[in-house]
């Protein structure tokens, strides 16, 4: 009981670590790159951020930033349940501590004469992008979020099969587009904002989804039951063959058809290889796989008065 106890404080320990870990980055993207310069992005903090240039300060970021994330973490803890939302007070409070922080070490800003300081302008919403998807991915992969459309994007995905990316892709769409709205922005703002957002959402979704991508593996050999065994108990994963006929030979043969997350193939190869060194063996990306040990299969909200489809014994 004292080692599972132990296993799980570790465990917790280090989500958090992760997550503190994401949140820093997130934070240097904003308080390093983003805002030192002038611009904008999408997000509820790109969105907090046009309200202060609009209203030329009246609603500073901090303000807007805690009554909008206020609500949204309370959706959060009604849907998402209450490790959800702890994780998120956590991250949020994190953010609001590095925010302050941060605007305090000048000399870490991406402007000349700053550490981070980079000539080419377009470069700096490109790596503020890569640094904030990378440390979203961290957030969300591990339980947690940095408070506004993170908790949005969570609550989609529970009934809906949309990434995280993708959903980050169409809402800061708009917000980015709403700067035009400001007296005092023109397209290249948007533009920036653009170049930020494709970059954050390519690498929250490389670091989220990416480690869970999986990969078909099919096995042709004449030792398909040693193979079969190996996989199903060294490995506790489901192998299935099927009747084959190969042209030439015209010889009836077995083939195997395996899946397995992308960081257990070079496992299953190096078995087929000790096993019969003269098998074939054909590997093919699997992007979406639902069912026990994969994904749990989303199709949203059921809608009333329609039947539930009839089960049919599979065997």
């Amino acid at each position: 009981m004292n080692k599972e106890l132990s296993k799980k404080i570790f465990r917790i320990i280090g989500e958090y670590l992760l997550i503190s870990i994401g949140t820093v980055l997130y934070c240097m993207a904003w308080e390093w790159f983003v805002v030192p310069n002038g611009y904008s992005s999408g997000g509820v903090t790109g969105l907090c951020i046009l309200l202060q240039y609009a209203t030329e300060g009246a609603i500073p970021v901090s303000v807007s930033f805690l009554v909008i994330n206020a609500v949204l973490l309370l959706l959060a803890f009604i849907i998402l349940g209450r490790g959800f939302g702890i994780k998120t007070i956590y991250c949020i409070a994190l953010s609001t501590l590095l925010f302050d922080l941060m605007t305090k070490c000048p000399s870490m800003f991406c402007t000349e004469g700053g550490l981070l300081y980079l000539g080419d302008s377009v470069l700096i919403p490109l790596l503020a992008g890569v640094v904030e998807g990378f440390g979203l991915g961290l957030v969300l992969r591990f339980g947690g979020s940095t408070g506004g459309s993170d908790i949005l994007a969570m609550i989609i995905n529970k009934y809906w099969p949309m990434s995280p990316g993708r959903f980050y892709m169409i809402s800061d769409t708009v917000i980015i587009a709403a700067v035009l709205l400001l007296p005092d922005r023109g397209f290249q703002d948007v533009v920036y904002g653009y170049l930020m957002m494709f970059m954050s959402a390519y690498f929250v979704d490389y670091v989220v989804v990416g480690a869970k991508a999986s990969t078909q593996l099919f096995v042709f050999s004449e030792h398909n039951r040693e193979i079969a065994d190996f996989i199903m108990h060294s490995m506790d994963r489901g192998v299935t063959a099927f009747k084959a006929r190969g042209c030439f030979s015209g010889q009836d043969k077995e083939v195997l058809v395996i899946i397995v997350r992308n960081s257990e193939v070079h496992k299953v190869t190096e078995a087929v290889k000790d096993i019969d060194e003269r098998a074939f063996l054909s590997a093919v990306p699997a992007s979406s796989v639902y069912g026990e040990g994969f994904e749990e299969i989303k199709v949203g909200i059921k809608r009333r008065g329609r039947p539930a489809a009839k089960e049919k014994d599979s065997q």
